[in-house]
């Protein structure tokens, strides 16, 4: 064949690429640049909901194991819990305000951000 004319290659044919004067290294074949193993939304939930499962197996255990009665008092109101349950409350309330707090934290930030588009 003439040098004028390259033979033309299959689409997925490994290519060479200059790299540096004179190097030259073999690329991956056209098309396969994804890894085929990456991550997706389904193995993510299923990630998600093992990490659920056994923070709920701690959970229960943690229930089982603080069966013993508590002394609450709040605001005038006094009495006896198990203690699992008052530390739980007490957790998911300290959780409310912290997810509070960085939703309006969010909220600042959006509103910030379209000022300061509006006004370009």
């Amino acid at each position: 064949m003439s040098s004028e004319h390259p033979t033309p290659q299959h689409p997925d044919a490994e290519r060479e690429t200059p790299t540096t004067a004179g190097d030259t290294r073999t690329s991956a074949p056209a098309g396969h640049g994804e890894n085929p193993l990456r991550g997706s939304r389904t193995s993510g939930t299923w990630v998600a909901v093992l990490l659920l499962v056994v923070v709920l197996v701690l959970l229960a255990v943690f229930i089982l194991q603080n069966t013993q009665k508590a002394q609450v008092s709040f605001f005038g109101w006094s009495g006896q819990a198990p203690l699992s349950a008052t530390l739980l409350i007490a957790a998911a309330g300290g959780a409310l305000i912290v997810g509070a707090a960085g939703a309006l934290r969010i909220l600042q930030l959006r509103r910030r951000v379209k000022r300061e588009l509006k006004a370009r």
